[in-house]
């Protein structure tokens, strides 16, 4: 069984989609294959790789309540390149959003079902997302504490007091806690999605969001995206990017 997982996000690095899409390949099995969507130029290395695949899932992130544009295209063409070749793929969908709640991912999904509709395809089920923004951040700060642990345990061994500074350990514990609570219902959703990718079944459409209660997810949200404004969009996006001095 091979399946082909695409990330559909925009973004060069640091993007909430291929944070899923690694999560999701964690719980399926067979051949897999990851692609990354952004340009018509990847369009046919793409096609090539659905013609021997059972099924293809998509990540992406929701754009004015749907598919970005350039997912839309490849679509169109996706459609075509089924049709002539006979193939019918099974087509899941993990959608996530920077609101709260998962279910604003609604309308993708059923853009989602509609285009298999369309094109003689089955309908593997979605998993739409909310927070996903903030879901992102908490891998970055995971990795953060990975990098600050073994820092204090070099710290540590330099000074001969061994391998296990406590209160380090202790610390990295409690924070690797407290940011899988974070995502519990995106590991169970997309263990999910794995499990029936591979049964051949559909999952169904389900929804989850972070696991934060909403007053506090919007007080750091308004606190985030305040900073995000401040850098001009530079914050986990264009770092080491080439500015256009002209945009």
């Amino acid at each position: 069984m091979k399946t082909v997982f695409i990330n559909c996000s925009p973004k060069k690095r640091f993007c909430a989609s291929a944070y899923f899409l690694s999560l999701l390949r964690l719980f399926t099995g067979g051949k897999k294959v990851s692609e990354k969507l952004r340009v018509p130029a990847d369009h046919a290395r793409i096609l090539e790789q659905l013609r021997d695949a059972q099924t293809v899932v998509f990540c992406l992130p929701l754009y004015v309540d749907g598919v970005p544009s350039h997912v839309l295209r490849f679509l169109e063409k996706m459609e075509v390149f089924c049709k002539e070749n006979g193939l019918r793929l099974r087509v899941c969908c993990v959608a996530n959003n920077g609101f709260i709640e998962g279910r604003q991912n609604e309308p993708l999904m059923q853009i989602f079902e509609h285009f298999c509709e369309r094109a003689g395809l089955s309908w593997g089920g979605g998993v739409g997302i909310g927070g996903g923004v903030m879901l992102n951040v908490t891998r970055i700060l995971f990795l953060v504490d990975i990098a600050l642990l073994l820092l204090n345990i070099g710290l540590s061994l330099a000074r001969g007091e061994g391998f296990f500074p406590r209160a380090s350990w202790i610390s990295f514990g409690e924070n690797a806690a407290l940011l899988l609570y974070f995502n519990l219902g995106v590991l169970f959703y997309l263990a999910r999605m794995g499990r029936f990718i591979r049964r051949s079944g559909c999952s169904g459409k389900k929804y989850t969001r972070i696991l934060v209660p909403s007053f506090l997810f919007i007080l750091f949200a308004d606190i985030f995206f305040i900073i995000v404004s401040l850098l001009e969009g530079g914050l986990f996006r264009g770092w080491l990017a080439k500015k256009d001095p002209e945009a």
